[in-house]
């Protein structure tokens, strides 16, 4: 389907209803909560009558941002909305919630690995964010584009471009990032919150995700477990970010972060690469997703048998990107 038609589908969509569901994947990171947050408002500017709800908390990082007070948990057990709008889920599983209850199904989505799970499917894999996505919905239905809406959904492409440095930043996104702050984006602000409000608890875990740092030619890996995450007295949230310092690193052009979660013999992991390393289909590999430079899962086994699994499939993809450029 082309750009605009999916456009045009989805705004009529939002017009010819009245009451919404918006959510987002569990664990919720920059660009599912500004997302949400922005489709919030462009509906509400719409007059129509919206929920967000997330399955897990909001990170504090984000907590700046306009409407974020209004997130549930959950969904009034009364309401049943025409529409439930999912914003980068490969599913309905993919929220956490067991279920939604609406008339319609809407997705929106920007990774390669999207699939076709509801009533209107809008899958866009060269949008740099969802964020980028719910900009361009705004820009066609003709409305404002508030201080509120372009706060959030500068959030979203901010952080889901890695501060516009991965591959999916093209000379389109610094137009739109300049519109959002024309618009009233908190820039300063927002940065602020993002980059210079660290707990303390993020900084003593990053001191040991780097003291148990390994590296072999172009990959580099980082494994915590419970015990360490309880020592540093750190959250789920103290991880993000982690990986991005072993990416960083001179001549590494696959990189891992690996988090065992509380219940023991199961890591979480945030894959990073750089060029043409696809770390997407690494991810895919043990049942994730995300984008070729970005993307995560989910690994059960000890934390010997997770590293060997997920380094070995990082070697498998950094020789595989050499093998294409021989081609």
């Amino acid at each position: 389907m082309m750009r605009a038609d999916a456009i045009s589908r989805l705004l009529h969509i939002l017009r010819e209803n009245e009451t919404f569901l918006v959510t987002s994947h569990s664990r919720p990171d920059g660009d599912a909560i500004g997302s949400a947050l922005g489709m919030l408002h462009l509906l509400e500017g719409m007059g129509k009558n919206v929920i967000v709800a997330f399955a897990d908390s909001i990170p504090s990082m984000y907590r700046c941002l306009p409407g974020v007070e209004r997130i549930r948990s959950a969904a009034p057990p009364d309401f049943y909305p025409d529409v439930a709008i999912l914003l980068e889920c490969d599913s309905i599983e993919r929220t956490g919630f067991s279920r939604l209850d609406a008339r319609m199904m809407v997705n929106v989505d920007h990774h390669l690995s999207g699939r076709n799970f509801a009533d209107y499917n809008w899958i866009d894999p060269q949008a740099c964010a969802v964020g980028a996505m719910v900009y361009d919905l705004a820009v066609a239905s003709g409305l404002e584009i508030t201080p509120d809406i372009a706060s959030c959904l500068y959030v979203a492409v901010l952080t889901d471009t890695g501060s516009f440095t991965y591959a999916s930043t093209v000379a389109s996104t610094f137009g739109l990032a300049e519109h959002l702050l024309e618009c009233g984006a908190d820039s300063a602000g927002i940065a602020q919150a993002i980059y210079f409000s660290n707990t303390e608890s993020k900084v003593r875990l990053l001191g040991a995700a780097l003291s148990n740092m390994e590296i072999e030619g172009e990959i580099a890996w980082s494994i915590i477990s419970r015990g360490e995450m309880q020592e540093a007295q750190a959250t789920t949230e103290d991880c993000e970010g982690i990986v991005n310092y072993l990416i960083g690193i001179a001549g590494v052009r696959a990189a891992v972060f690996m988090r065992e979660l509380p219940a023991g013999g199961c890591f979480r992991l945030n894959l990073r690469s750089k060029g043409t390393v696809d770390v997407a289909e690494v991810a895919e590999r043990f049942g994730g997703g995300g984008h070729r430079n970005a993307s995560g899962c989910t690994v059960d086994g000890t934390r010997q048998e997770v590293s060997e699994r997920v380094t070995n499939a990082l070697r498998d993809a950094c020789k595989s990107a050499c093998a294409t450029l021989l081609a």
